[in-house]
């Protein structure tokens, strides 16, 4: 169930992060210092973080999408000369509901966005789909003459002692070498049987440019 709409800072990015992923930060823009500043004053400190569908990280004027997800300040050093160093963990998927002035750093009013009831991603689906990410995976580690890492290692998860699927989706994405607006579509897709046709796309387009580059 979505939570009731907050205020949060907000930290827009040439990436799209997914729950559960980790985030490092190099903070040197002064309203982003002021937004690190503000946030370490609360007991919980957290920034919402969306992806630049156009424009810079530095210097505003970007164009924001409006799905992202909650980053918690696990880590803050201060390198001082208005520097700061950050390690984020990535939480749940939030939704903007308002974007506000960026005064002096971009603000928007959230809410969470848990996935929308749909039809339910099976055990068969879902293992089809680790499969060909595991037979990527070996692909890559034969033509390097390598051997691939085990089935948990590549997952980054074990089926027994799992969540539900949408939750495994993201994790099984974190593992891919996808771009933006791969990351981004698994990350907006409403519900988990979507997120598993996203990343299944996903898949095909990474596996076609394996063997793409295999084959020069």
């Amino acid at each position: 169930m979505a939570s009731e709409p907050v205020e949060l800072p907000m930290f827009p990015l040439e990436s799209a992060f997914l729950p559960g992923d980790d985030l490092p930060l190099r903070i040197f823009e002064p309203r982003y210092t002021a937004l690190v500043r503000d946030c370490m004053r609360q007991a919980d400190p957290r920034f919402g973080v969306v992806l630049i569908s156009r424009g810079r990280e530095v210097g505003g004027g970007d164009t924001r999408c409006d799905v992202g997800t909650l980053a918690h300040i696990a880590e803050c050093v201060d390198a001082g000369s208005g520097r700061f160093l950050l390690r984020c963990r990535m939480d749940e998927r939030i939704r903007v509901c308002q974007w506000l002035p960026d005064d002096p750093y971009p603000r928007a009013v959230v809410q969470s966005w848990p996935d929308q009831p749909g039809t339910p991603v099976t055990d068969a689906q879902l293992g089809e789909l680790e499969d060909r990410v595991l037979a990527l995976f070996e692909r890559v580690a034969t033509a390097r003459g390598a051997r691939a890492p085990d089935r948990e290692t590549v997952l980054g998860y074990r089926r027994q002692k799992a969540g539900d699927a949408g939750e495994l989706l993201y994790t099984l994405a974190s593992r891919l070498p996808i771009g933006p607006a791969d990351r981004y579509a698994v990350l907006s897709a409403p519900s988990a049987a979507e997120r598993l046709a996203a990343l299944s796309e996903a898949v095909d387009s990474v596996a076609a440019m394996v063997e793409f580059q295999l084959s020069e």
